[in-house]
């Protein structure tokens, strides 16, 4: 009786699943074979899907919206993407098509804010919250911004110190402000608390001294982020119902305040066995506010959330062909892919980030532990377990066989392109792979093409200084 790679997904999971299939035993991505795509470009090749990001967007808004209904909430829900997860063209102007706010992190992202005006996918009303650490050249650029005549930005201050400067540049404009309140860290990490934003104990006081009577600011908004993300526990609603209270606090001082900004933090699918209660949360979250607003007798704020890897993560994904598998010992074999791991996934060395992996083809084939291995140099450059097991199981196979074995990492949108250095320099001269965009037309049929193609060794090498 053969095991196979597929008789071990099938057991362990509930499979097909939402985006994952297979057909003719080779899978499929959103209903999009990964064969017709291997053999029209060949590996590796980093793709994505624009449409789920409509998608994701679609599902956060609807979920809010439901729950406001179902509260009797009065405020209203804004979804703002921050643009630091993925700049690419292709995937902020799909996230713009579902009518999203931004939120920006540096001087460059004003620069990206106006590039959009300019080519009319913004107009002047869209909502665009300043966070990351406002250097002078920052502010200068947002306060630019608003002369231009945008008249939704809003400067979240993450330090006191921000606000001095902001008064010598502002000069006599008024500008609207808010408050990113610090959280304390969970047990587990390296510091106690964030060094982004304004301690709690700190920015009642902040704002009675220093914005309350200072007909330059306008408070609008509280802010507050926890880094491990929304979830159902006693830490996340330890400093939930802290920022509540704060936000209480300043709203009874404070009549231009009316906007609560929960930050980020919606997890995205890294394993086939994922499962998050994306429904009951909200529900929680719009209900502890209400809750707690009218204890506190004051007006329900308009929720603000900030969704990035959620945005843009579970549209992206690259994929590797196996160049060769490698017997080290008794009991540790690798496969070798025709990349870098460290180059292309960095989050899983750098912060050991998990991905959803699996192989396109051979699923009949039994399946074996390996290790992946890429092609630098690097001890580093590796990947041997996944979210849920301690271990990478794959389908086995002969060197006989004529069809190599090829793999994709999946739900990869997020960040891997901005922290890798996008056509970058690379470690060991490994070039950035082909980039491909999947998109769909009016009636439903998809279409790729390519965005660009593997970076070349000219293009490294005038980065380098070689070729002038």
């Amino acid at each position: 009786m053969k095991n196979t790679y597929f008789d071990l997904i099938e057991q362990s999971y509930y499979f097909p699943q939402e985006g994952f299939d297979l057909r003719d035993n080779n899978l499929t991505f959103q209903g999009i074979s990964m064969k017709y795509l291997i053999e029209k470009y060949g590996t590796p090749f980093r793709f994505f899907y624009l449409p789920k990001i409509g998608d994701q967007i679609k599902k956060a808004r609807n979920l809010f919206n439901k729950a406001i209904k179902k509260n009797n909430y009065e405020g209203k829900y804004h979804y703002c993407y921050c643009t630091k997860c993925n700049h690419f063209a292709h995937v902020v102007g799909e996230a713009l098509k579902h009518n999203v706010n931004l939120e920006t992190s540096s001087p460059f992202d004003i620069d990206l804010i106006l590039n959009l005006y300019r080519d009319k996918k913004i107009d002047l009303n869209r909502i665009i919250v300043h966070n990351g650490y406002k250097t002078d050249d920052y502010l200068r650029k947002i306060l630019n911004m608003q002369e231009i005549g945008f008249k939704n930005s809003i400067i979240i201050f993450d330090s006191v110190q921000e606000l001095d400067r902001l008064e010598i540049l502002a000069q006599d404009r008024v500008v609207k402000v808010g408050l990113r309140m610090a959280i304390n860290e969970e047990s587990q990490s390296a510091y106690y608390t964030s060094r982004m934003g304004i301690r709690s104990n700190e920015i009642i006081n902040f704002y009675h001294d220093r914005i309350k009577n200072n007909p330059k600011f306008e408070l609008k908004m509280l802010h507050f982020f926890v880094d491990s993300g929304i979830k159902d526990s006693l830490y996340y609603w330890g400093e939930f119902q802290k920022a509540l209270k704060v936000y209480a606090e300043l709203k009874k001082d404070s009549e231009s305040l009316d906007s609560f900004n929960l930050g980020g933090g919606f997890p995205i699918r890294n394993h086939l066995g994922f499962e998050y209660q994306y429904e009951y949360l909200i529900n929680e979250i719009i209900a502890n506010i209400k809750d707690a607003c009218t204890k506190e007798g004051i007006p329900e704020p308009d929720i603000y959330t900030e969704f990035g890897k959620y945005t843009v993560g579970e549209s992206g994904a690259i994929v590797f062909k196996v160049l060769e598998q490698k017997q080290q010992n008794d009991t540790e074999s690798w496969y070798l892919i025709d990349n870098s791991l460290m180059n292309t996934i960095p989050d899983a060395w750098s912060i050991h980030e998990k991905f959803i992996l699996l192989p396109i083809n051979k699923w009949k084939n039994e399946y074996k532990r390996v290790n992946i291995g890429g092609i630098s140099c690097d001890h580093s450059d590796y990947y041997n377990s996944e979210d849920l097991n301690q271990e990478v199981l794959l389908p086995s196979y002969s060197d006989d066989e004529k069809e190599p074995l090829y793999i994709g990492f999946f739900h990869t949108g997020a960040y891997q392109d901005a922290i890798s250095g996008y056509g970058g320099i690379k470690h060991c001269l490994i070039p950035s792979p082909k980039h491909v965009i999947i998109d769909r037309d009016e009636k439903g049929n998809f279409f790729d093409y390519v965005y660009r193609n593997e970076q070349s060794a000219d293009e490294m090498f005038k980065l380098l200084g070689y070729n002038k």
